[in-house]
């Protein structure tokens, strides 16, 4: 069975861009390492198991192309995004209605929080709750044990929650 690429790519950009900007909290890098994940999805198609879904294996491509980039961002090997060029292509976004409007405040309100998370709290978070990981599978990601998966998505909600809290303490 062959791969239609160019329909799957389609089909699922946007979720694999989501997952990229929920872990590496930039536009820009999230962009990219999108466009790297399925670049190595192109060059391993023969390595592709056409009985599962398309979208999880890419998925799981760009999750760990991602973790791959925060490990060396963490050891200095990483350089950020052009901060303006993030903020123009934030701005350039278009909104429409009154209900969008106060469902991007929230989320905007949202992302600002996940993103400022510490890493070690922000990866169980995304790869629970947007990419839908087990406890499991986040501990194999990541190298730790399953409870230990579960002490840090305790302490980042609650980091969240504090957060969004001060987050709403502010703006009243």
């Amino acid at each position: 069975m062959k791969v239609d690429f160019e329909a799957e790519y389609r089909s699922c950009y946007g979720r694999v861009f989501g997952l990229c900007l929920r872990l590496l909290g930039g536009a820009v890098l999230a962009e990219d390492a999108a466009q790297d994940a399925f670049v190595r999805a192109y060059r391993g198609l023969d390595r592709y198991d056409p009985a599962q879904p398309f979208a999880a294996w890419v998925m799981g491509i760009a999750r760990n192309h991602c973790i791959d980039l925060l490990r060396r961002r963490r050891h200095g090997e990483l350089r950020l995004g052009d901060e303006a060029a993030e903020r123009a292509a934030a701005e350039a976004e278009s909104v429409e209605g009154v209900d969008a409007l106060v469902i991007n405040e929230r989320s905007d309100k949202v992302r600002a929080a996940l993103a400022a998370l510490p890493e070690k709290y922000r990866l169980p978070i995304v790869l629970a709750y947007y990419d839908e990981a087990s406890y499991d599978d986040i501990a194999e990601v990541l190298g730790i044990s399953r409870n230990h998966v579960g002490v840090l998505l305790l302490r980042g909600k609650q980091a969240l929650r504090k957060a969004l809290m001060w987050s709403e303490e502010r703006s009243q």
